[in-house]
């Protein structure tokens, strides 16, 4: 199967169909992503600045680590390869707290694209600093750290720096579990 292939899924999460990468985004089809939020021992969460040429969201804060769900992998096996991918750090499934799983559709303005997924959302608590995480080649340019009081008072123009659907689950979802979980 070709590497920018992924599955389609349909509305109960079952595999459908393949379809490459660029034909998902162009039509929305329906497909598998996770996300690692990396929290540090002191509330912060740590953000992923995407490169300027990403086909989706480019030049944006996203979650830690996102990907696909590459076909034949579940969503924790793709959490783990693409935390070691864009962090260089090495997860073990024990790591990962799954927060929750949501179904998300939008449109990136500036592209065109949609994204539509399922996106199973994951804390990992990391005790190393930010200045050692590694950045993916070409995948993104840096990682900022923000606490959890500094993202909730963040102004209009701060806050249209983030992928929209991950500043609100960051601010709702993650922040909450964070307050009263951790």
């Amino acid at each position: 199967m070709a590497k920018d292939k992924l599955n389609i899924v349909d509305k109960n999460d079952n595999i459908i169909g393949t379809e490459s990468r660029e034909v998902i985004h162009s039509k929305g089809l329906l497909h598998r992503e996770v996300h690692v939020h990396f929290v540090t021992h002191k509330n912060e969460i740590i953000f992923q600045h995407r490169a300027k040429d990403k086909d989706t969201f480019p030049d944006l804060l996203d979650a830690t680590v996102g990907g696909h769900v590459e076909i034949g992998d579940n969503y924790s096996e793709s959490a783990i390869k693409e935390s070691l991918e864009e962090t260089g750090v090495e997860v073990r499934i024990s790591d990962l707290i799954p927060l929750d799983k949501v179904h998300n559709k939008s449109e990136d303005k500036a592209t065109g694209k949609i994204n539509h997924a399922f996106q199973q959302e994951y804390i990992y608590i990391y005790k190393g600093r930010a200045a050692d995480l590694k950045v993916e080649d070409g995948k993104g340019l840096g990682f900022e750290v923000l606490s959890v009081e500094k993202l909730l008072s963040l102004s209009e123009d701060e806050k249209r720096k983030f992928i929209p659907y991950v500043y609100k689950f960051a601010t709702t979802v993650l922040t909450d579990y964070i307050k009263n979980k951790l």
